[in-house]
């Protein structure tokens, strides 16, 4: 049988967008933070999609919590706070104490429970979390393909790269109105680089004749040659991530997180050394131009699926969408090991 793209319907439908969430995203690692913003001894709040997230670095490991006292719901941590130090985590609503290991040390007025009190029955609910590459990985369901095998093209094709220390130097969040496929889907279309990028995008990654592809079962990369220094990666990783790096140790992360049916979010941030730091606002605005011209793209997508679109044949610089479509319908199914 011939490939061919999703159906409109997966681009436009509230009931999909909901199972999204458990048998697609649930059953995936995502990024949540740089793992340079976050020192020993601190915490910072994040989100991932509709969960509050703690990230603490304790004797140098990152753990991942709900960001949520279990007596009502209340954050420990305001997520515009940004990082801070930490020696104990304090309800503000009534005061539950915990260390940063997610026990609970004390509750205020303790002896006063209507019910026998166990402080060990009420530690903070944890998340699978890993740090690789400079990243802060969360798994947002029970049973999540392993982070390595998610990451298997990127660990097998660069690993001495990924390998390089980094911090990060600029973050942007941009808001698109269209649904996350339509912007995962455009940022692993290899064929329309030179047509709709032809002064940005299309000089970094060069002539579509030196395009190198490579997928995976869960991955799939571009690799085009850039100068004497090696070659230019642009990874497609699940579940709405990319991952671009260049020779010179650069790595720009682009996420899509999905906020409505036809909503989500554009992330974008850019890790590097020290020396890269001077030149980050020039990366960023560069980065920002081609970006631009793929807001306009996708959000015209957006209305072309809403009207009733039946996708056209695959070409094969689409290959790469094809492989996230596959990826997709796997996880999609619930039986999926």
């Amino acid at each position: 049988m011939t490939p061919a793209f999703l159906a409109a319907e997966l681009y436009t439908g509230a009931a999909v967008a909901q199972q999204e969430r458990h048998h697609y995203a649930g059953r995936l690692w995502h990024a949540v933070a740089a793992a340079s913003v976050l020192a020993e001894g601190h915490v910072i709040a994040e989100r991932l999609l509709e969960l509050p997230l703690l990230l603490v670095r304790e004797n140098g490991a990152v753990q991942a919590f709900l960001n949520r006292c279990p007596h009502r719901g209340m954050p420990f941590v305001d997520p515009e706070a940004g990082p801070q130090a930490c020696r104990r985590l304090v309800c503000p609503y009534h005061g539950w104490t915990y260390d940063r290991r997610g026990r609970l040390l004390a509750a205020a007025r303790e002896a006063e429970f209507l019910e026998p009190f166990d402080r060990s029955a009420w530690s903070l609910e944890a998340l699978p979390c890993r740090e690789l590459a400079g990243v802060i990985w969360v798994a947002a369901g029970e049973r999540p393909l392993a982070l390595e095998d998610q990451l298997d093209l990127v660990l097998r094709e660069c690993p001495e790269l990924l390998q390089r220390p980094r911090r990060l130097l600029r973050r942007t969040t941009v808001p698109l109105h269209c649904n996350w496929k339509v912007a995962h889907d455009n940022t692993l279309d290899d064929y329309h680089v030179a047509i709709a990028h032809p002064q940005t995008l299309h000089r970094e990654q060069g002539p579509v004749r030196h395009y190198r592809h490579v997928v995976s079962a869960h991955a799939s990369l571009l690799a085009t040659p850039w100068g004497e220094r090696g070659e230019f990666f642009t990874f497609g990783l699940a579940p709405w991530t990319h991952l671009l790096l260049w020779p010179d140790g650069r790595l720009a992360l682009i996420q899509f997180p999905p906020q409505a049916v036809d909503r989500c979010s554009m992330d974008l941030w850019l890790l590097g050394d020290d020396g890269h730091g001077a030149t980050a606002d020039a990366w960023l605005a560069e980065m920002q131009r081609f970006l631009d011209e793929d807001r306009r793209l996708v959000e015209g997508t957006q209305q072309g699926y809403a009207s009733g679109l039946r996708p056209g044949p695959p070409h094969r610089l689409e290959r790469r969408i094809l492989q996230q479509h596959q990826l997709y319908a796997r996880l999609m199914d619930d039986r999926a090991p």
